[in-house]
């Protein structure tokens, strides 16, 4: 009997996020990215550190990679200790792949990483985004849209 699969995006334990990707740009649709890693980076990212605020991916050869993304050095490794900002390949579908790389040539969108997480099976993953950026009047929008729905909440809880 075929084993099922488990629900995407099920999030263990999340590891670095990047919260300010959802104001800068405007998602529009999400995937789940596996990371090719070095033996120290998973011991390191186990711990908690890595920071991917100021990463991006791209796609080079028909190949998605991680850029610029921090995954410190582990703290009880040894010579053969990992480079921290190196490129990170991830591991897509190769029909993602192509559909990632469409997008970002044709409509002029960005790849941006929302999160890094440890899911059920203990296997590192990225969440990708697929988004466009926002202009300053749109952030405002963003803001004060956002802020509308916080005090209608308010106002709904507080009469009903």
């Amino acid at each position: 009997m075929a084993r099922p699969k488990p629900p995407t995006f099920d999030k263990r334990k999340t590891v670095a996020e990047n919260r300010r990707a959802r104001f800068d740009y405007a998602v529009e649709e999400k995937f789940e990215a596996g990371i090719a890693l070095q033996g120290t980076e998973v011991k390191s990212l186990r711990s908690g550190e890595a920071t991917i605020a100021e990463s991006y991916a791209e796609v080079r050869d028909g190949e998605a990679w991680l850029i610029n993304a921090n995954i410190p050095e582990y703290t009880h490794g040894n010579r053969l200790n990992h480079e921290p900002k190196r490129p990170r390949k991830l591991l897509l579908h190769e029909r993602e792949i192509e559909k990632l790389l469409g997008a970002v040539e044709r409509k002029g969108m960005t790849l941006v990483p929302l999160s890094m997480y440890f899911n059920g099976q203990g296997r590192a993953k990225v969440e990708l985004a697929l988004a466009k950026g926002r202009q300053t009047k749109d952030k405002r929008d963003y803001i004060k849209d956002r802020d509308w729905q916080r005090d209608k909440a308010r106002i709904l809880r507080d009469r009903g």
